[in-house]
């Protein structure tokens, strides 16, 4: 049963009230230390409240009992926990719950848990639309707004946090238990990651923290189409697992599906790919691929994509996912055979593939799918301010 809770009148929503106070979710360890010295405190004090953020899931300094009183009286005076409002949550048939966040002015972002055994992953947004603009994309299609802060990225991490261990039954401030909720977080929610680096890096960083969210790199997640200058940096900055929104063989079906293919080519793409796996000694690269029905599921596509990657194919995983349709698209979903046929040619060919299997598709959930609410105010897309 698919059962949706609103939370709040969107109709009624007004711009956020920004507090004139520091907002410490979202604030990186060294951000916390120099906040802490500002305040004339010593910079230990930043283990402390991180701890009792994101272990503990505290949200009012007075339950941080380890800090002196006068120190919870100073941070009350000059700090806070911002975090989204919760607009609606919707329960899937399979389990997968996705949240609406008010992102202020009659906007929200979705962001989506997906329980799968032992293993939770929550999918998070990193902008309020996105301006790439890929045509089989529901988010691409309702434009582009603005970025979201470090943290409004992290905010949806922590809320989930504690909105599963409320179902649960868990009290996160008195709770002794070491259960892991949430094990992995993928940045493929709304948005392009790369396009908001300057956000995106400090909130990957408090994720692996290890008195942040303490995920190992293999359990963070960037996924991007295809912003190379962004991706050359990233190693430099953070160790996540990488995965690409691939989706076409060659240039000119992928100008049509990713446009950002028309500023870094697949031939400028790939080896910034390469480099990031040799930087941050990672493993593999996750291509992702998205199966629409004849146009890009053919054979000859799949052989195409051997011959792209026939020099490193120890280094990769093709990911292909069934398409998942959204209101005004011209896309159809390709069959079971033809996505069959297509992963036995890149096996054939020593190329690890899966087929992802479709989750929350009943709530709108699913890859591909999220929208929110977004008032688009870009004109036109792919614009250079968009990606810095």
């Amino acid at each position: 049963m698919t059962i949706e809770t609103p939370t709040t009148n969107t109709s009624e929503l007004v711009p956020t009230y920004v507090s004139p106070k520091a907002n410490l979710l979202g604030m990186t360890r060294e951000g916390l230390e120099e906040f802490f010295k500002g305040l004339g405190e010593k910079p230990f004090r930043a283990r402390q409240i991180m701890k009792w953020i994101y272990k503990k899931g505290a949200a009012d300094f007075l339950d941080m009992t380890d800090l002196s009183k006068k120190l919870r009286a100073t941070l009350g005076e000059h700090a806070d926990l911002r975090v989204p409002e919760i607009m609606t949550s919707q329960h899937s048939e399979d389990g997968t719950r996705k949240w609406l966040l008010s992102m202020g002015s009659s906007q929200g972002i979705e962001t989506v848990f997906i329980p799968d055994g032992k293993r939770g992953t929550l999918c998070v947004s990193s902008q309020v639309g996105c301006a790439l603009d890929c045509s089989f994309c529901s988010t691409g299609a309702q434009g582009f707004n603005r970025n979201l802060s470090a943290a409004e990225i992290v905010g949806q991490v922590w809320l989930a946090q504690r909105e599963l261990a409320a179902d649960r039954g868990i009290d996160m401030l008195n709770s002794t238990t070491q259960e892991r909720i949430i094990t992995n977080v993928v940045f493929m929610g709304m948005g392009e990651p790369l396009a908001n680096y300057r956000e995106v890096v400090p909130a990957m960083k408090i994720l692996r923290d290890d008195i942040g969210f303490d995920l190992s790199r293999r359990r963070v997640t960037l996924s991007t189409s295809g912003l190379v200058p962004q991706l050359k940096k990233l190693a430099e900055e953070v160790d996540v697992a990488l995965a690409v929104s691939l989706h076409a063989t060659n240039n000119p079906l992928r100008d049509i599906l990713v446009p950002i293919n028309k500023k870094h080519p697949i031939e400028e793409l790939l080896p910034a790919c390469w480099d990031y796996l040799q930087k941050t000694q990672g493993r593999n690269v996750t291509f992702e691929y998205v199966m629409l029905q004849e146009v890009n599921d053919a054979p000859e596509h799949a052989h195409e994509l051997v011959e792209l990657l026939k020099n490193k194919t120890y280094a990769v995983k093709i990911n292909l996912i069934p398409f998942n349709p959204f209101p005004g698209t011209e896309y159809t979903r390709s069959s079971g055979n033809r996505i069959e046929r297509f992963r036995q040619i890149l096996r054939e060919n020593g190329i690890i593939a899966t087929t992802r299997r479709t989750r929350g598709d009943d709530i709108d959930a699913a890859c591909g799918q999220l929208a929110g609410q977004v008032k688009n105010r870009v004109k036109k897309r792919l614009g250079e301010k968009q990606f810095s």
